[in-house]
Parts: structure tokens; C-alpha cells; sequence
């Protein structure tokens, strides 16, 4: 009988030191956020998703060279004298039209290497963390805002403007061939008397 309430005890006292430290979180203050609904408040200097504004971009291709893992890919076309594409909000002349700027989020190692060398700050970290997907093509942004017609357009002007400027190239130094052949044919013939 002694044992058997020895045991009791034994099954008792374990069963109190084990709740301990449950009975003391009983009465305090939760600690548990209700995630989604309520978000932690991330530090000041956190890196997170990339964002681009293309409104500021001026396609200078920095960042895509400043990322040790190339997950940036950027193409551009000149623009032609005759389009105005506007400025940067910081005053900056673009005169590229930016037609492909994807960054591959399954590739980026969140380094913000690519952040700094920006002259016009059009790239830059948000405090998004959130961007899970199930197929890894998801994680392929893709931020140019030109349509595929649109980027076609622009090419063909800058061919046309290039085909147009080498053909008033080639007449220029036709023309100043002539006019240096005239000269010699003109100058031959005092030499000779």
C-alpha cells in the first residue's frame, strides 16, 4: 500500500511540474500573431521583392550588370529624334525605349546589388515577402510596359531612321567624292603647263 501511493505521488508531482510552466502562459498576454490577417512589422532594412518603375527607367542596363546570378534581363531600342519619350522624376532625358525588363525571382538571392548602381532609383526593394507559386514560370516578372506591337513599331522606325541616315551617309560621301575628283581633274590640267 505504501508503494502504491508512493507511486500515486510520483504520477501526481510529475503531472504539476509538467503543467507548470502551462499555467504560467495561462494568465499572461498572448504572444501569437493570427497570420494573415495580422502581418509582422519587418525591420527597416529588410530585402524583399524587387519592384521596377518603368516610368523611370532609362534602360542603362546597371542593375542587370550589377546582379551576380543574371536573373535581370533587360533589352532596349534607340528611340528615333522625332519621339519624346519625357524624363525621369529625377530630371534625366530617356532616350531608350525599355522593350523587355523580366527579373526571375526563382534565381534572386535578394542581395540588392542591383539597387545601387541605378542612376535614376527606378529599381528598388518593397516590403513584399509574399510572392509563393506553384509553378516556377510564375516567378518570372515581367515589368516592361510595352505591348509586343508596340515593340515591334519601334523597331521598324529605328530601321527605317537607320536605313535613311546611312543612305544620306552614303550620298554625302558620294558627293564629296565628286566634288574631290572634280577638284583633281581641275587641278591636273595647271600642273601640267
Amino acid at each position: 500500500m505504501k508503494q502504491y501511493l508512493r507511486n500515486s505521488w510520483d504520477g501526481i508531482w510529475t503531472v504539476l511540474v509538467g503543467m507548470k510552466i502551462t499555467f504560467m502562459h495561462m494568465f499572461t498576454k498572448s504572444v501569437t500573431i493570427q497570420y494573415p490577417t495580422v502581418k509582422v512589422k519587418l525591420p527597416e532594412r529588410v530585402r524583399n521583392r524587387l519592384y521596377v518603375n518603368m516610368d523611370d527607367c532609362i534602360g542603362c542596363l546597371q542593375c542587370e550588370r550589377a546582379c551576380p546570378v543574371s536573373c535581370i534581363e533587360i533589352e532596349t531600342v534607340k528611340s528615333v529624334p522625332s519621339e519624346d519619350l519625357g524624363t525621369t522624376s529625377n530630371g534625366k532625358k530617356k532616350a531608350l525605349h525599355v522593350t523587355t525588363f523580366n527579373i526571375d525571382f526563382a534565381k534572386c538571392c535578394y542581395c540588392q546589388l542591383c539597387v545601387f548602381p541605378c542612376p535614376t532609383e527606378c529599381i528598388y526593394m518593397t516590403e513584399t515577402y509574399e510572392f509563393s507559386e506553384f509553378e516556377r514560370n510564375s516567378l518570372n516578372y515581367k515589368f516592361a510596359t510595352l505591348t509586343p506591337e508596340e515593340v515591334v513599331d519601334k523597331k521598324q522606325k529605328l530601321e527605317v531612321f537607320d536605313a535613311e541616315k546611312a543612305a544620306a551617309k552614303a550620298e554625302a560621301e558620294k558627293a564629296k567624292a565628286e566634288e574631290a575628283a572634280k577638284k583633281t581633274a581641275e587641278d591636273k590640267p595647271e600642273t601640267e603647263n
